[in-house]
């Protein structure tokens, strides 16, 4: 009997600890755990991303991560495959990255689960290979957010542009599939005119000039990254006095991706209207913090967590769905938006 008492006393300790294990709220308990973390940066001819490199090294001072030097892949996966290699031969424990090519970074996710070197992905979904965790938003709300206001704002009638990001990228899929299949069941009289740009600022640019030749009528435009795309938009517009304030005849609605200040500048001065804020801060913090939980053995589950956000199980692993809330100009000036946020201490 006292052997039985025994027995039952550590199968229920057992399960304890397990259940602790699997919490969303991830006890910061095993946070001293050691290992290096490596950091790869995805690019860096965007604001957003430079931001988001902002906010890691804020973050790396105040959270007691070990970091390698950062590198930064420049939306090469080759340069993002010998960045990950010069990691490991540096004895990282764990890779922090932002694959562009999220069907091409497979086979390199694959060598690193083959190492037991975990990989939390940042902004990017890969299609295959296995994660410990994607810090991602809701791609697809970003496509149908920008669809409904677009459409409202349009009275569901008009020519509407689309940037679409690169479609080997699974945001880019993401946010214009969304797009497209709002736009085709909720605003049917809305042309929808697809520009691929593969994220580029100037393809958009130029693709834009010739649609403009075409389609003189245009008078709505959705930017799938801001980042890139808000600024050589703007300067096209404004050579072709295009730019026409809010309510007024000829005025083409904008709204855009990323949320950073020079959107809310923007959206200030009335030369777009809006945008959905991609929290660059929560992506930074979040990344490490999951970089720590997988060095002290951690792990998650899918449901709610106690930051505002919902992990949901994706095939290669599970994904951490951070809020991004749309910015008009009624909240533009929130102070808890991540944009309005840079420079304070």
């Amino acid at each position: 009997m006292r052997l039985r008492k025994t027995t039952v006393a550590a199968l229920t300790a057992l399960l304890a600890v397990t259940a602790l294990a699997g919490c969303n709220r991830g006890s910061d308990d095993k946070a001293g755990s050691s290992g290096k973390v490596g950091i790869d940066l995805p690019r860096s001819d965007s604001d957003f991303w430079n931001s988001y490199n902002s906010y890691i090294e804020k973050d790396l001072k105040s959270d007691g991560v070990s970091a390698l030097p950062r590198t930064n892949s420049q939306n090469d996966i080759g340069k993002l495959v010998s960045n990950v290699q010069t990691f490991t031969d540096q004895g990282a424990k764990a890779i922090v990255m932002a694959p562009q090519d999220t069907g091409a970074v497979a086979s390199t996710l694959d060598k690193l689960a083959g190492k037991k070197i975990p990989v939390i992905s940042v902004d990017t979904r890969p299609d295959k290979g296995k994660v410990y965790m994607v810090v991602r938003a809701d791609n697809k709300a970003y496509g149908s957010n920008a669809c409904d206001y677009l459409g409202k704002q349009l009275g569901g009638k008009g020519k509407v542009v689309e940037f679409e990001g690169a479609l080997d990228s699974i945001n880019g899929r993401d946010r214009s599939e969304a797009f497209a299949s709002c736009m085709k069941s909720k605003f049917p009289g809305i042309k929808v005119i697809e520009l691929a740009t593969d994220w580029k600022g100037d393809v958009a640019s130029a693709k834009l000039q010739t649609t403009l030749a075409s389609d003189p009528d245009i008078n709505g435009i959705y930017m799938q990254a801001g980042g890139v795309f808000l600024q050589p938009t703007l300067a096209l517009l404004e050579q072709k006095h295009l730019l026409k304030p809010p309510g007024t005849p000829g005025h083409i609605t904008i709204i855009s991706n990323d949320g950073i200040p020079d959107e809310f500048k923007a959206i200030k001065e009335g030369k777009i209207d809006a945008t959905i804020s991609q929290p660059a801060d929560l992506y930074a913090k979040y990344a490490l913090y999951y970089a720590k939980a997988a060095l002290a053995g951690q792990t998650f589950k899918p449901g709610p967590t106690d930051h505002g956000s919902t992990i949901v199980s994706i095939p290669n692993g599970l994904e951490d769905q951070l809020p991004a809330p749309l910015v008009t100009k009624d909240n533009v000036d929130d102070p808890n938006l991540w944009a309005n946020q840079l420079g304070k201490s």
